[in-house]
């Protein structure tokens, strides 16, 4: 299935990736325009990146949060994806999932990851994501199984939502408000390769809980009425 369009843009937020900038940038599909959110890199990420062709974006405001959304603010195409920079995610896989959201079979794709290899997803981040789904589930009635980060949907929609967390909870956020707002979410067995490089966020049992701090005042939030748009 090919969607080979001008009018998809992947926002690949990035911190020191340089080692695997050229892999990802590699894999994403002819025609579509690669955002790289540079969020402090010291590991010369940006060049490499405008170097293979990629248009850097750069957002001083550290957090996974601030990087997706200045990606998402600077896109123009008409549906908008989002990958992680680290080689865990093939952005080629993000094909379908544009297919789904422009023939209207969905508003938003998720990617349900399933590792391979040892060492894909450790435990903790394994547990902390199943919580997280579960207490999903009891808050939206959705039944996913995932929260990660390859995603697709379209623009305007996605501005609609007034996504606000700038942390770790963007992710979930956007989940939750596309629910508040009726959209239509689907999910997609992707599979999940051992990153390239230390991971800023799950690789630690510190920064998991930090994570599930974030999505848990997500979770918090009370619906908008009125505010949303499909």
């Amino acid at each position: 299935m090919t969607t080979t369009s001008t009018d998809v843009d992947v926002v690949l937020p990035c911190l020191d990736e340089a080692e695997a900038l050229p892999w990802v940038l590699g894999r994403i599909p002819a025609g579509w325009r690669a955002l790289v959110v540079d969020n402090g890199s010291t590991d010369g990420s940006p060049d490499i990146a405008r170097a293979l062709g990629a248009t850097v974006v750069h957002e001083p405001r550290r957090g996974f949060g601030a990087a997706c959304h200045a990606g998402l603010t600077a896109a123009t195409g008409d549906i908008v994806c989002f990958c992680d920079c680290d080689a865990s995610l093939d952005p080629a896989l993000l094909e379908p999932f544009v297919w789904q959201v422009r023939e209207g079979a969905a508003d938003l794709v998720l990617g349900r990851r399933r590792p391979q290899g040892r060492g894909a997803w450790p435990a903790h981040a394994r547990a902390g994501n199943l919580a997280l789904a579960r207490m999903l589930r009891r808050r939206t009635g959705l039944r996913l199984h995932d929260l990660g980060p390859l995603r697709a949907a379209r623009r305007e929609a996605l501005l609609a939502l007034d996504l606000t967390d700038r942390r770790s909870g963007y992710p979930l956020q956007m989940v939750v408000r596309a629910a508040d707002a009726g959209w239509r979410i689907t999910e997609r067995d992707v599979p999940y390769r051992p990153r390239t490089g230390a991971s800023k966020v799950t690789g630690t049992w510190r920064g998991t809980w930090q994570a599930v701090r974030d999505m848990s005042r997500v979770l918090a939030e009370a619906p908008a009425e009125g505010r949303f748009v499909r």
